[in-house]
């Protein structure tokens, strides 16, 4: 790579002073002992600020060939067109001329050189292993400098990308420890993910299909709640609890019969290995992530229950953030009763999987020897004696889980609504008006709405849905967001990214709910699920900012429109 210093290769964690040291240096200037700090600081992270200067030297070099590969197919068409209007001015017809620039590629000049300069500065270093790192930046900074010609404001979601994982490295919890592999394998999956799922028109249609087909089955829950609670409260006045909530004990019945076929496990063993074998996780890391995919946080872990006692903090904290950053197939159907695009939830927990595996491996790094390994992971059978005991097991499964979800939405809700009249009460007594709680958080997500790529016009609205989604549930927040889309307040583009943006678990109900499945699952782990609780949370809100980044950056407007109007573009 261009600028490889080898040096911080062979001295990570060296170092011959410690902050104590500089701190208690002899009545020195505040000057010196800043100095002494950021060269404690250097020698302890020297490695991997070393790595960071690399990649940051050939994005600068790759985003400005991208740039310039970009102007001149650009200057060449519009030469081109200025050749075809003086041509068809003229009243004899002249031989063809064109400036020297654009009439192809100069390979001694201009364009051409700049083509034979990066060659050969990146062919005499083949032999370094980070080089597929540039040819990969190279291959995607290319790509987007032609994908988004005519649509620049999609490189702002860039911004998002960029800060998000600066935020998981400058708090990450063992910076020194952080391993490279999951991060850039995890985070490279989750791209290739979002290219194909997202902007490759094929691979669009079929995850559209998808969540078409996957609406239809789940529309079919509707037919047994009318029977029992009749068609007043199902389909006319759409009550919560009997509209939306049913569909539920439908999804847990036929999960529980797949699961007794031994079809769930084998699924997701497979997409466990995958996940194991691109990224460079644990087994019991990949099993859970591919996991949460299909089930939900609490049910994914009894996949691998047996063996969470042997997991490391490290470990419990990718089981925890996966969950938090993905939404279960039993509610899907109640966020698509809302109006979100099937296509879009389920894009969104596909791509949830290596997201949180990078994430949360750069947020918490592995400090400790994993204590499992595919060979000794044996996933559990269903008990029950036959398909017809599993179907209604399954069925009187999810009496506590809608239980929990009314539960936990009528008391955060009333909470909420107690919060933002007590605000409010503040506010009055100052003399101001109209501002609550609510109201405060939103603004302050404002910020990050805008870099995850949503237009300002609209970054408010979904700051709302964000702020609603993180104080509340996911549930309430989708409610709003089809409230904003039939009254057309916010655009079709930034209700696809808010669709993605508070798709996943991660709120303060859940949070209660993970430690205490996780702590019921093995007592003796509740002191380090307990450590890392609320690094998770935080985790699993990134994550689902993170896939929102990407399909701002990989989908434009026309993609938005052609789903959300039940069409494919062709």
């Amino acid at each position: 790579m261009i600028g490889i210093d080898n040096k911080g290769y062979d001295n990570e964690g060296q170092s011959n002073k410690t902050i104590e040291d500089a701190e208690n240096l002899p009545r020195t200037s505040a000057l010196d002992r800043a100095i002494v700090k950021l060269k404690f600081f250097k020698d302890q992270h020297e490695l991997f600020l070393s790595r960071t200067k690399i990649v940051f030297i050939n994005v600068v070099v790759i985003g400005y060939f991208a740039w310039a590969t970009s102007y001149f197919f650009e200057s060449k068409k519009l030469s081109e067109i200025s050749n075809n209007v003086k041509q068809s001015n003229e009243t004899e017809p002249t031989a063809t001329t064109c400036g020297q620039q654009y009439c192809g590629i100069q390979w001694c000049d201009g364009y051409g050189m700049l083509i034979i300069l990066l060659a050969f500065t990146y062919a005499g270093l083949l032999l370094t292993k980070i080089i597929l790192i540039g040819v990969t930046i190279a291959a995607f900074a290319t790509f987007l400098a032609f994908d988004t010609i005519g649509s620049r404001s999609r490189l702002q979601s860039l911004i998002g990308i960029t800060v998000l994982l600066a935020f998981g490295f400058v708090f990450s919890a063992h910076p020194k420890k952080i391993r490279l592999r999951p991060v850039i394998c995890g985070f490279a999956l989750q791209l290739l993910l979002g290219v194909l799922c997202i902007r490759w028109e094929v691979g669009r249609s079929i995850f559209k299909c998808l969540g078409d087909k996957a609406a239809k089955l789940l529309s079919f829950s509707t037919i047994g709640s009318t029977f029992v609670y009749g068609k007043f409260l199902s389909e006319v006045a759409s009550v919560f609890a009997f509209a939306v909530l049913p569909v539920i004990f439908f999804v847990s019945f036929l999960i529980s019969i797949l699961y007794y076929l031994g079809a769930m496990q084998w699924i997701i063993l497979k997409l466990g290995w995958l996940l194991q074998t691109l990224i460079g996780t644990t087994i019991c890391e990949s099993l859970t992530c591919s996991a949460n995919i299909f089930l939900g946080m609490s049910e994914s872990p009894l996949l691998i229950k047996p063996y969470i006692k042997y997991l490391t903090r490290s470990e419990i904290h990718v089981v925890m953030s996966s969950g938090f950053a993905t939404v279960s197939g039993t509610v899907l159907a109640a966020y698509i009763s809302y109006g979100a695009e099937p296509a879009h939830l389920v894009t969104s927990s596909v791509m949830a999987a290596p997201a949180a595996l990078c994430f949360a491996k750069l947020f918490y790094p592995e400090t400790e020897e994993s204590k499992t390994d595919a060979e000794n992971i044996q996933l559990e059978k269903s008990t029950d004696s036959s398909i017809l005991d599993a179907a209604s097991n399954g069925a009187n499964a999810a009496i506590s889980l809608i239980l929990g979800i009314c539960a936990n939405i009528i008391a955060f809700v009333a909470f909420v609504a107690f919060l933002n009249a007590f605000v409010s009460w503040l506010f009055v007594l100052v003399g101001l008006q109209n501002i609550t709680f609510e109201w405060i958080f939103s603004k302050v997500f404002i910020p990050l709405a805008w870099i995850i790529g949503v237009e300002w016009e609209d970054c408010e609205s979904v700051a709302k849905l964000i702020a609603t989604k993180t104080i509340i549930n996911e549930f309430v927040a989708y409610e709003q967001l089809g409230k904003m889309k039939a009254a057309e307040e916010i655009s079709l583009r930034s209700a696809g990214i808010a669709t993605f943006a508070v798709c996943g678990f991660a709120n303060p109900s859940s949070l209660g709910i993970m430690i205490g499945a996780l702590s019921a699952m093995c007592p003796e782990k509740r002191p380090d699920i307990t450590s890392v609780a609320v690094r998770a949370f935080i985790s699993g809100c990134i994550i689902c900012f993170l896939n929102a980044s990407i399909a701002a950056l990989l989908m434009s407007t026309e993609s938005f429109e052609a789903l959300s109007n039940n069409r494919t573009l062709h």
